[in-house]
């Protein structure tokens, strides 16, 4: 039997850009409810990205969400007794959870600068193709790629 939809809430679009997608990052960058911290984060990352690239923050963001994202995953699912990784390809909804996620991960993970430097470094190097996250997407690519043969296991 299927499983039923799942009826998501609809989040509202953040303070100053009116945007879904910047209020859902906020929401992954806090910590404890602090969201006001994470506000802080985020538009102190999007005001270095202004001053370093002097273009608009909310389309490098939008730009490295859509480079970071992957377009196809492996997931595990037990056939005969083994464990095979077949490849599937990533709703819209989950690309933009994992793009988001490695960003934040890869911008934690930095050492000695305040969080919002690291992030604006991150999102700036994810626009352009390159820095941590954009590896962690070229990972699961590369895994998909290698188990293309059980593409046939499908759901």
């Amino acid at each position: 039997m299927r499983r039923p939809i799942k009826h998501r809430r609809i989040v509202a679009g953040d303070l100053h850009y009116d945007d879904q997608s910047v209020s859902k990052f906020i929401n992954y960058i806090m910590l404890r409810g602090k969201k006001n911290v994470a506000r802080s984060i985020v538009y102190g990352a999007f005001d270095i990205i202004k001053e370093q690239t002097k273009q608009e923050p909310l389309e490098v963001f939008k730009m490295a969400i859509k480079n970071v994202g992957p377009t196809i995953e492996v997931r595990s699912r037990r056939i005969g007794g083994a464990n095979f990784q077949i490849p599937r390809e990533v709703r819209g909804e989950r690309r933009f959870q994992l793009a988001a996620r490695w960003i934040k991960n890869v911008a934690r993970s930095g050492k000695g600068k305040p969080m919002r430097e690291k992030l604006a470094a991150e999102l700036i190097s994810a626009a352009n193709n390159e820095g941590g996250a954009i590896k962690k997407r070229d990972e699961v690519h590369r895994m998909a790629e290698a188990n293309k043969a059980f593409a046939h296991f499908t759901w």
